[in-house]
């Protein structure tokens, strides 16, 4: 029970994947705002203004930054269940080809293994294409040379290798290495993870309205500079320190939604696309040493 006490304690007062770096800035502006109200207030100035509470009601500022945080989190949330579909069909379909694909000349196991990174390949460049990066050398370890020159010069990558698996599927099977069931299915499979990268493009390239933003973005500054106004009567030289803490509530609520709303990238509240590649790498690692049992190409087309 004390472990976990601790750890509540210690993720409490973490620093790293938190938004007060991204807010400290206009919270401290914030409460020095509040501090001048109370320094009028202190000269007797007409500062309080208790009135001012009603112009931008608690509940609807609540309501439009629960509406906001709660569809990023959607995009964030769909962003996961993509990438763990992609991560399934990349283990289902690189089990397929290890499996169904026959053996029939010298280099075809050597090419099965090609086929395979290629589906590595493929959830790289789906990464990089997603962080808007080039080709880099974490593909130029995965693919051949003429590929990897290959994708240097493609719009979109990705879609690219996709191309490559399908053209591979096809080779085995005019080769009477793959019947038509087995086709279908791995097609089906390859058609699973073109549609999965067109859902992270639907996510990446549909932000916010900007509309909806600026208009959270100015009620929250409108609320905060009213706030000194409402407060500085009863809390006096306390105000500066409670704006302080309500502005660092909504503009970190603001925050996280911001933060989460594109999961792709590199931040510490994004998805964990590097792991995530290792992951599948360690998995078709494992898959190429394992060794199938050996069936005739008649036996499979019975």
């Amino acid at each position: 029970m004390n472990n976990e006490k601790l750890q509540w304690f210690k993720v409490a007062l973490q620093i790293k994947g938190s938004v007060i770096t991204a807010i400290y800035k206009r919270v401290i502006a914030c409460g020095i705002f509040g501090i001048l109200i109370s320094i009028l207030h202190y000269f007797e100035l007409p500062v309080s203004q208790p009135i001012l509470g009603t112009v931008i009601p608690s509940i609807v500022l609540g309501l439009l930054l629960v509406f906001r945080t709660n569809t990023a989190y959607e995009r964030f949330w769909e962003g996961r269940k993509i990438w763990g579909s992609i991560v399934n069909t990349v283990r289902n379909l690189a089990r397929q080809i290890w499996v169904s694909v026959e053996e029939i000349a010298i280099d075809d196991k050597e090419n099965k293994i090609k086929a395979l990174k290629l589906l590595l390949a493929f959830a790289v460049a789906t990464k990089l294409h997603l962080r808007g990066e080039p080709i880099n050398e974490e593909l130029a370890e995965i693919v051949p040379n003429s590929c990897y020159l290959n994708l240097q010069t493609m719009n979109n990558p990705p879609l690219e290798v996709a191309f490559w698996i399908s053209d591979y599927l096809q080779q085995q099977y005019n080769r009477n290495c793959l019947n038509s069931y087995q086709l279908a299915a791995m097609q089906k499979l390859v058609n699973i993870l073109v549609d999965n990268l067109g859902s992270c493009e639907r996510i990446l390239k549909t932000p916010i309205p900007l509309a909806y933003a600026i208009h959270l973005k100015q009620l929250l500054l409108l609320y905060c500079l009213l706030l000194p106004f409402q407060l500085v009567e009863s809390l006096e030289w306390w105000t500066g320190v409670i704006t302080a803490l309500v502005s660092f509530t909504l503009l970190g609520i603001e925050a996280i939604g911001l933060e989460i709303e594109n999961p792709f990238g590199y931040d510490a509240n994004d998805l964990p696309l590097d792991d995530i590649c290792q992951t599948m790498r360690r998995n078709i690692d494992d898959l190429i040493t394992l060794t199938p049992s050996v069936h005739s190409c008649e036996e499979d087309r019975k």
